[in-house]
């Protein structure tokens, strides 16, 4: 596949203009114009780009990019070895942040909920970024954290009495624990996020509502996948996702 065409596309179909964001959203960094071979990962780390090279891959696409707002511009140390390896190698990086956590069909809070079986009625937080949702049918704060756990594959720091029951679950991906106090507004008995604060145990404590912390990486991972997946499906182009492991 061409690479403006594969940018183009994704572009239209993440609706990046709608969105302001803390980075740059599309392709980052410029390679080779022909994508035969696409890598997916949550962060362009060098262990990823290193992997996705000795796959093959022609262009990789994240959810982690660079060119944050407020870094350093200068192009030194780890910035200058990440930016080495794309370069040296004419290797094509696309990042989507935002538009990737947002997205209906592809997006992080839309994979997990899909995974986990919810059904988002409710939105939330600033630019309604939040998700949530009424479960079938009450289940305690001990079995939704089993719940949790097998489907992310890892265990959650959790803020809560094992045996509350809970009717109403909100998510929201990654660095969201700022959205606690927005969940607890719109109704909710539990908020799972990736990371987790200080006070967030005091607030869970007075508040009643119990907090899951199940990892900012572990809760992104599969947004990026299911975008893999239908552009393999779609275009002629072989998918391959590489997990990095971080336990953050």
């Amino acid at each position: 596949m061409d690479r403006i065409e594969l940018e183009l596309y994704l572009n239209k179909v993440l609706e990046t203009a709608r969105f302001k964001d803390y980075c740059p959203n599309g392709l980052q960094v410029e390679g080779r114009r022909r994508v035969n071979k696409l890598a997916t990962g949550v962060t362009a780390s060098v262990a990823f780009l290193e992997a996705a090279l000795d796959w093959g891959a022609d262009a990789v696409l994240v959810h982690h990019g660079y060119f944050w707002r407020n870094e350093a511009p200068q192009i030194t140390g780890r910035k200058y070895a990440r930016l080495k390896l794309l370069l040296a190698n004419d290797l094509n990086l696309f990042a989507y942040h935002l538009p990737l956590d947002d997205h209906p069909e592809f997006g992080n809070n839309a994979q997990i909920g899909a995974k986990m079986g919810w059904i988002a009625d409710t939105r939330f937080g600033e630019n309604d970024i939040g998700w949530m949702a009424t479960l079938p049918m009450p289940v305690t704060l001990a079995h939704f954290t089993a719940e949790v756990e097998e489907t992310l594959g890892r265990t959650p720091l959790v803020f809560g009495d094992p045996d509350a029951e809970l009717r109403r679950v909100a998510w929201c991906t990654g660095a969201a624990q700022g959205y606690f106090d927005a969940a607890i507004e719109a109704g909710a008995d539990v908020y799972l996020t990736g990371e987790v604060s200080e006070s967030t145990m005091h607030t869970s404590a007075e508040s009643g509502v119990a907090f899951l912390a199940a990892g900012h990486h572990a809760t992104e991972r599969f947004g990026v996948q299911a975008l893999g997946a239908h552009l393999a499906e779609s275009f002629d182009i072989e998918h391959l996702f590489i997990d990095i492991h971080n336990p953050v």
